[in-house]
């Protein structure tokens, strides 16, 4: 069972989609540090100074020691932004690779030669043509 599994866990695709799902958390990361520190503060402020983290609707207010129920969609619209930024990234590094498969794939190879044996062989088809 372990030499199953060893030889599943490093076959390429699984190496592959383990490096992609890092690189994907990190890249996360940076697009919700993008979305909180850069783009919803300037939204905040033409909004008239709102931060979106803090909108909420409080269901029930806070009673002894208990919390306040609340509902914290201005955190759903930061959600909503990250996503929207992750989705387009993707879609435009999608759309850049795609450009550089098909300018691969509209460069044909040159055909190769042909074999000393078929050269030999039309030099004295063209020969006997000839006479």
């Amino acid at each position: 069972m372990w030499s199953e599994f060893k030889k599943f866990a490093m076959r390429g695709n699984v190496v592959d989609m383990a490096v992609g799902i890092i690189i994907g958390a990190a890249f996360g990361k940076i697009v919700s540090s993008l979305v909180n520190d850069v783009i919803m503060p300037p939204i905040g402020m033409l909004v008239g100074g709102v931060d979106f983290s803090d909108l909420k609707a409080v269901l029930r207010a806070p009673v002894g020691d208990a919390a306040a129920v609340t509902v914290n969609y201005g955190a759903f619209i930061q959600t909503v932004f990250d996503f929207l930024i992750v989705a387009f990234s993707i879609f435009m590094l999608v759309k850049v690779m795609n450009k550089l498969q098909q300018k691969e794939e509209a460069a044909p190879a040159a055909p190769p030669a042909p074999p000393k044996e078929q050269i030999l062989l039309e030099e004295i088809r063209d020969i006997l043509k000839s006479k």
